[in-house]
């Protein structure tokens, strides 16, 4: 989501608690310095009047930040990505301007819809924006640095890792549902946010996910759920609050990281399992659930308490969760518990699951 959590406060920080008064002081040193750094945009003709616009500067600082932290990835490159966010977003054909008082540079958009900055002075001192033909909350961006020769469906943590901080350095994700969510992303949009114990820095794959799994040598670990989706299997409210956010229409694809685990080193492989494609997982049969075999009725005949996931593409994804223990160590706040993950496709049928355990034991 945005640099801060993507969704509901209550189900990703149930524990934050910010006075009124510190809460309205940020807010208007935050409105402050926005009204005093904004320079005057001309707006070409073709454009909306209000433009999904980013900051040049910010987007530059994103850059050097990427030349200063690039042993993270020392073999990648950076490029930056527009994404859609409503059902409806035309990703054809995007036009893409550098705008400032004065100044004035297209940039080209590649096929993929991927792009990269030149770096301008003029544009620099005028505090330009990046411009699109698109409108506001339409379209999200993120950043795009890969290694490249790595195995199919896979990805590199340390490029991930590397991904967040030039993202966040950038102010690429943005999501202003109210006043407090504002204020709450203006204090996490640094890069440091990334190496914290639990960050929410939604990543986007190249297709819908069924699962994500870390792999370094020997060891491997496959995600919990409430990784993938937005965490939507955790927030029942995940309807209402889809709307402001930028996975809208990504719900699917998207997913979060342990970022700052570093017992996972850089190299570590993140590996993909995808909706679509591979056929049918038949072996993964979970208590009475046989890919293949089993249907929707089936599923909610057998875990009627499952939490029910449906996406745009007719795909579902149910989760069942055992309930945690009622007694906690003081210093437990996410209890690991066995999560079983069931894929159903358009036409009903069981195509995929899986049996999770906590990762103490599996």
């Amino acid at each position: 989501m945005t640099a801060h959590p993507p969704l509901s406060l209550r189900a990703l920080f149930p524990r934050l608690v910010l006075p009124l008064a510190l809460l309205v002081a940020c807010a208007a040193v935050w409105a402050q310095d926005r009204a005093s750094t904004l320079a005057p945009v001309t707006i070409s003709a073709k454009a909306n009047r209000e433009p999904a616009e980013k900051s040049y500067r910010r987007m530059v600082r994103g850059m050097d930040l990427f030349e200063r932290r690039h042993a993270l990835a020392p073999d990648a490159t950076l490029r930056f990505k527009l994404l859609p966010r409503h059902r409806d977003t035309d990703m054809r054909d995007i036009e893409l301007n550098v705008l400032g008082t004065n100044a004035e540079m297209s940039v080209p958009v590649a096929p993929d819809n991927t792009f990269v900055l030149q770096r301008d002075q003029r544009a620099l001192a005028e505090n330009a924006m990046v411009v699109p033909d698109r409108r506001r909350g339409t379209m999200t961006w993120r950043t795009e640095i890969r290694t490249p020769g790595l195995p199919p469906q896979t990805r590199r943590l340390g490029d991930l890792r590397l991904e967040c901080e030039v993202g966040m350095e950038a102010g690429l994700v943005s999501n202003h549902r109210s006043l407090f969510d504002r204020v709450l992303g203006a204090v996490v949009q640094t890069p440091s946010y990334c190496a914290g114990k639990d960050p929410r820095y939604l990543f986007f794959s190249d297709q819908p996910l069924f699962g994500v799994a870390l792999v370094s040598g020997q060891r491997r670990e496959t995600l919990p759920v409430g990784q993938l989706y937005a965490a939507a299997s955790d927030d029942p409210a995940y309807k209402d609050d889809l709307p402001f956010c930028d996975c809208e229409v990504l719900l699917d694809r998207s997913y979060f990281l342990p970022l700052g685990d570093r017992s996972w080193p850089d190299d570590t492989l993140v590996e993909f399992e995808f909706m679509a494609g591979g056929g049918v997982n038949e072996g993964q049969r979970v208590g009475p659930i046989v890919p293949g075999r089993s249907t929707r009725a089936d599923v909610a005949a057998a875990f009627a308490q499952a939490t029910q996931i449906r996406f745009d593409s007719g795909y579902e994804v149910w989760v069942d969760k055992d309930k945690p223990p009622r007694r906690r160590r003081q210093d437990e706040e996410n209890v690991e518990v066995a999560e079983r993950v069931i894929l159903v496709d358009p036409s009903g049928l069981v195509t995929r699951a899986r049996l999770r355990l906590p990762s103490a034991t599996h």
